[in-house]
């Protein structure tokens, strides 16, 4: 029988994979047929920053779905967080790769981050699996606006990084949907409003360290 031993060993494995590991993604990553990339000098740094504030957004999915996966008792749930959490594996390969390509490199902050978004994934679980499922659903939805935004700002060119982000911005309305399907509770607006506040920070200071 799995113990809470195994599952901390599991995602203290799962955070170094993370963070110092470079991933690896079980799924070919999105690309526009016949389309090349040619960017400026100026393009290829804002591309590069933004892919890195998108890497950022997928460690910190990697840590909140593990602590999730941690903090509830319900089997079911568990693996459909561990289930979210491969499937979040799949961007944070595509966007680390995307990173290389450009030249540019990851976060320094990439343990700060994880931490801290663990944090909160154990905090949302002890509030129950109903709000630990809200928590879900605001988060991916924020993500969701904040991947609409980069599809605005990317430079038209770069058709690699268009075509990774516009990918995860579908895939993040799914898991948004199945944490509302699995019963997940409505978030007061104080708690949203916190987390645009902090997924702000994050987003500012990502862009450029």
């Amino acid at each position: 029988m799995t113990t809470v031993l195994d599952f901390t060993l599991n995602a203290a494995d799962g955070a170094l994979r993370t963070v110092f590991a470079k991933p690896r993604a079980s799924k070919p990553c999105p690309t526009l047929a016949a389309q090349e990339t040619e960017l400026s000098p100026q393009e290829k740094a804002l591309s590069g920053a933004l892919m890195r504030v998108n890497h950022v957004g997928e460690v910190c999915a990697q840590a909140l779905y593990a602590a999730q996966a941690l903090g509830t008792r319900d089997p079911a749930l568990r693996a459909h967080f561990l289930q979210a959490c491969r499937d979040e594996g799949d961007h944070l390969a595509w966007t680390r790769t995307r990173l290389d390509e450009l030249g540019a490199r990851p976060s320094l902050l990439n343990p700060l981050w994880y931490a801290g978004a663990f944090g909160l994934g154990l905090v949302a679980s002890r509030l129950g699996d109903p709000l630990s499922l809200g928590f879900v659903v605001e988060t991916e939805r924020q993500v969701e606006a904040h991947l609409a935004s980069h599809l605005d700002r990317l430079p038209e060119g770069d058709h690699e990084s268009r075509a990774i982000v516009a990918q995860m911005k579908d895939d993040e309305a799914v898991h948004a949907q199945a944490a509302q399907d699995a019963g997940a509770r409505l978030l007061p607006a104080p708690v949203k409003a916190l987390m645009r506040t902090a997924a702000k920070v994050m987003t500012t200071v990502a862009h450029r360290i």
